[in-house]
């Protein structure tokens, strides 16, 4: 494991080269929300491409400081060779090429490129110092017969990280401030400066007002948002390097006494070392191959919410952390969903026991009548709470993490809470969510809100209706019923036991009546909907199978997870709704109301094949290899987008193109919880 290394495989023939170096990307983190990403080609083709978007306390949010930082060397003979380049809309980048690079790989999951320019050997690293909003670009010139200089030319703005590309700079309201090397940039009183360091054997600094126009990026236009803008820089940075130097830039909004606390050397080794303790502390079947990779990515997504400070200030007051999940990057903030459903791949099966412990007590703190919330909106601290699932979902979770830690104290802490949780849902709450008296179902629904985690909508739109009673979150009223009802009986109250179980077998015995659609051999997706019964074969089936207390009868076991193989496993997940129905749609991309209009209508979804080899075993127990073998997709995808991670989705139909986030909380969390449980 030590210094761990995930090589992309290289292709130097263009253009092959430079398409895939503009649809691979990277990323790096920080625990806070906060982190650098872009191209492998060092282009920006979306708007949250950057080297720095810092997680800043409400009302700010994620916000882009250093956009681009645009990179030459001076060689010996006085020409100049670029780095990397920005895309304008005349100048295709066909035409420039990314010639100088030939190599990218992950060590210990952090990206390091490797440049070739006129004999000499340059390669650069970027790290982002664990829980702070910092960034290092460290530049080593690993071989050459001279010294050369770098510049480097920081491109700054100050833009909600989400913000449209045209976003307006007041770049003449920015005041530079400089203090032996230390630069610093401000804009508003209320807001952070930008502070920036160039460490080196010599460097220098020349203030110079330098605006790019016309900077194109390429999906934002794919996908019909604006896609120009432009980038100002306040002057450029210098440094000599001979071969063996080092040159380290800092960028940061932390205070100068935090910037400088580790010099760049000191910053990295206890990076790698922190990484280290995370690979040491998984099973023996997660140390290796790309569950290395996925181990490091897990911990992309664990964070403190920087944002929600006086949640933080509670937490700690109760001797707790504050700690949530970023269900994907770059654009999704924490939801309870995916909190939930993600918690056991990120922390249970990756040795991280406490976290997991701070994540269920964190979340159970924001239950608001018997819900929690779906997700907390970017810069603010109030969450939104339309979901009929993530709050059933943390019953799961619950679950999953008592039986790794047997933690009486957290179950004694949160049991208030699930009976105020399942009280609230059979009296009905927010959302029409609430339990139908005469079968025990659960159902949901209020115009205008897609409730489920199939959730898109377009305007007024609500693309995949599922009002009625769903059969996902009917399995997972069940589980909850019959969990709650076993911690009960373990509390010593037999009475409340009793009464949850006589509640968990009456919505079974309906479930079994109401929810088999006979012609098709599957279950019925909703039944009571606002259209009647709902036959569209989609993959929520199979939680149906997949939970602690699976709510379908055994003998329908096979029979479901035979059409779900058949009709909606690919690769890499399982299709959203199987081909052949009207609305199903093989390919997701284009503008907002065309990728909305697919998103849960044929689109794989690499999470679910989580439940599905749940339910692969609860049928083939002892086919641990053949439920390894649905995961091996997986491993070329590593390569494919963002490297050493998994998408959130897939188009439906080969070649299955990764689509949607380029690093997903569950995605990540799925595949590598049950890449070690198919272990042998």
């Amino acid at each position: 494991m030590e210094g761990y290394i995930w090589r992309m495989p290289w292709t130097r023939t263009p253009p092959i080269e430079l398409d895939a170096l503009l649809t691979r990307e990277w990323l790096v983190t920080n625990g806070l929300g906060g982190y650098a990403a872009g191209t492998l080609a060092g282009v920006p083709t979306r708007r949250y491409h950057g080297l720095l978007i810092t997680a800043l306390p409400t009302p700010f949010g994620r916000t882009l400081l250093l956009p681009f930082l645009s990179e030459h060397l001076r060689l010996p003979d006085g020409t100049l060779a670029r780095l990397n380049f920005i895309e304008h809309p005349s100048h295709p980048l066909q035409e420039v090429g990314t010639h100088s690079l030939t190599a990218f790989h992950l060590e210990m999951g952090l990206p390091v490129w490797r440049y070739e320019v006129a004999g000499t050997v340059l390669e650069k690293r970027v790290l982002m110092p664990h829980g702070q909003n910092t960034v290092l670009l460290t530049y080593r010139l690993i071989s050459g017969e001279n010294s050369l200089r770098l510049t480097l030319l920081p491109h700054v703005h100050f833009r909600p990280h989400e913000a449209p590309v045209n976003t307006a700079f007041p770049r003449t309201a920015w005041r530079l401030m400089a203090t032996d090397g230390r630069y610093e940039l401000s804009l508003r009183a209320d807001q952070p400066p930008l502070r920036m360091l160039l460490h080196g054997q010599w460097t220098a600094f020349t203030p110079e007002d330098t605006v790019l126009t016309d900077v194109y990026y390429r999906v934002e236009a794919r996908r019909g948002y604006d896609a120009t803008g432009e980038l100002w820089s306040p002057g450029c940075f210098q440094v000599d390097l001979s071969p063996g130097d080092e040159a380290t830039l800092v960028a940061s909004t932390e205070p100068w006494d935090t910037v400088q606390a580790l010099p760049p050397d000191q910053a990295w080794e206890a990076e790698y070392e922190r990484r280290r303790r995370l690979l040491q502390a998984v099973p023996a079947a997660a140390q290796a191959d790309m569950v290395a990779a996925l181990v490091l990515a897990a911990d992309q997504f664990l964070i403190t919410p920087a944002s929600r400070v006086t949640d933080a200030a509670r937490r700690h007051a109760a001797g707790d952390d504050v700690r949530t999940v970023i269900a994907g990057y770059p654009w999704f903030t924490d939801w309870g969903r995916d909190t939930m459903l993600s918690l056991e791949g990120l922390t249970l099966t990756t040795g991280r026991h406490g976290e997991a412990g701070s994540l269920l007590r964190t979340f159970a703190t924001y239950i608001r009548d018997g819900l929690m919330p779906n997700l907390f909106p970017e810069g603010e601290t109030a969450g939104l709470y339309h979901t009929a699932d993530a709050t059933l979902w943390f019953f799961h979770a619950l679950d999953r993490y008592l039986a790794v830690t047997h933690d009486r104290a957290t179950l004694m802490l949160l049991l208030p809470k699930l009976l105020n949780i399942v009280d609230h849902h059979v009296h009905g709450t927010r959302f029409g969510i609430g339990v139908d008296p005469h079968d025990g179902l659960l159902r949901h629904g209020q115009e205008g809100y897609p409730l489920t985690w199939m959730d898109a909508k377009v305007g007024e739109w609500v693309v995949t209706p599922r009002a009625g009673k769903a059969v996902e979150i009917n399995a997972l009223w069940y589980n909850a019923l019959r969990l709650l009802a076993h911690w009960m009986g373990e509390a010593g109250d037999a009475q409340e036991a009793r009464r949850l179980a006589a509640s968990a077998e009456q919505a079974q015995r309906s479930f079994n009546q109401r929810f088999w659609y006979a012609d098709g051999g599957y279950l019925y997706d909703v039944v009571d909907g606002e259209q009647g019964d709902d036959p569209a074969c989609r993959p929520n089936q199979v939680v149906a199978i997949a939970l602690h207390y699976p709510i379908l009868a055994a003998a329908r076991w096979q029979l479901v997870l035979d059409v779900v193989r058949q009709r909606l496993l690919t690769p890499v997940g399982l299709r959203s709704l199987a081909p052949g129905h009207p609305d199903y749609q093989p390919q997701y991309d284009g503008d907002v109301r065309a990728r909305d209009a697919a998103y849960h209508q044929g689109t794989v979804w690499a999470w679910l094949i989580g439940p599905f080899i749940d339910a692969w075993l609860k049928v083939y127990p002892s086919d641990r290899a053949g439920a390894r073998r649905f995961l091996q997709g997986f491993r070329d995808h590593l390569e494919a987008a963002c490297m050493g991670s998994i998408s959130e989705i897939f188009d439906a139909e080969e070649p299955f193109t990764p689509r949607g986030c380029v690093a997903q909380a569950w995605s990540v969390a799925e595949v590598l919880r049950c890449w070690v449980k198919t272990a042998e």
